[in-house]
């Protein structure tokens, strides 16, 4: 089984993640820009860390086996220091431009308040002007208002709803979604949001178009490994590997494929060759590194 996984911070996991995910079948990630746990005091940490995705956490991939794509916005929880967003909306355009970034986001609402809505608007605006899609995250609280208020505010804006996954999709707020031609996604967490079981049950109801499944894991209690764990309650569950496949793997490539930088054909696993240096570092630390040959990739 091969897998893609559309949603983890692996800004915050450590190589071991990489080796693990590789090991489990993941091929492919994608990382949104998100909140690092404390908040940022100025735009120029945004460079830094718009900076770290596009160039380090793509080599860092790379090194174990796993094509990195990312995805560049301004995070709803930091949208509220309003001086300091007005400078990041700024900074935003040239990464967009970049390649290797396959969506706007994440973005959305946190506190659902009036500066986080006016970020959000503007983030649509900057998807439409470089036609990208938008990855939406939905608020912990006020789950139901907040994705109410998003939906709205994609029709407001006029941003063809198949160009938006709603992220972070429980029982109570898919059916928000499931008519509005947006692409849906679920979180699945060790305890918290979804479980294996929940996301089972969904899929059984909903069917599987236009379903998206993701970690989300990031520097908190989370799991990078439950794609592949949610693949294997699949087949349990009596689903072929077609069909696991088309969820797990081009479902969020296809979504992401309307950036016009990511293909399900370009998404194979990389040869690893740990000489290579990015920026004159290495991801080793005295390790011997290794280095595949073609033959070894697809033995």
């Amino acid at each position: 089984m091969k897998y893609f996984e559309p949603h983890v911070h692996m800004i915050s996991r450590t190589t071991d993640d990489y080796e693990r995910m590789a090991a489990a079948g993941i091929i492919g990630v994608v990382e949104p820009a998100f909140w690092q746990g404390q908040p940022r005091t100025s735009a120029g940490t945004f460079i830094d860390y718009f900076d770290a995705l596009i160039g380090w956490e793509r080599f860092r991939a790379s090194q174990f086996g796993i094509r990195h794509y990312c995805t560049i916005g301004l995070n709803p929880k930091e949208a509220n220091n309003i001086a300091m967003a007005e400078e990041v909306i700024k900074i935003l355009p040239r990464y967009l431009a970049k390649d290797g970034v396959v969506a706007v986001g994440e973005v959305g609402y946190d506190d659902i308040s009036n500066a986080e809505e006016r970020f959000f608007a503007e983030q649509l605006q900057l998807a439409k002007a470089f036609e990208l899609p938008v990855l939406v995250h939905t608020p912990h609280r006020d789950k139901v208002k907040g994705t109410e208020r998003t939906l709205a505010l994609i029709k407001e804006i006029g941003l063809n709803p198949e160009m938006v996954v709603v992220d972070h999709l429980n029982e109570i707020t898919i059916d928000l979604v499931i008519d509005t031609g947006c692409w849906k996604g679920h979180s699945v967490y060790p305890e918290t949001k979804m479980s294996e079981a929940r996301m089972i049950e969904l899929l059984k109801r909903y069917g599987t178009d236009k379903m998206i499944v993701n970690s989300a894991a990031d520097w908190g209690v989370s799991d990078p490994l439950k794609v592949p764990k949610v693949g294997q309650a699949m087949l349990a569950a009596g689903y072929d590997t077609t069909e696991v496949e088309k969820v797990l793997f081009e479902n969020p490539i296809n979504f992401f494929a309307q950036s016009g930088r990511i293909a399900i054909a370009d998404v194979t696993r990389p040869l690893i060759d740990q000489t290579q240096l990015h920026e004159d570092n290495s991801a080793l630390r005295g390790q011997s590194p290794i280095i595949e040959a073609e033959a070894e990739q697809t033995s």
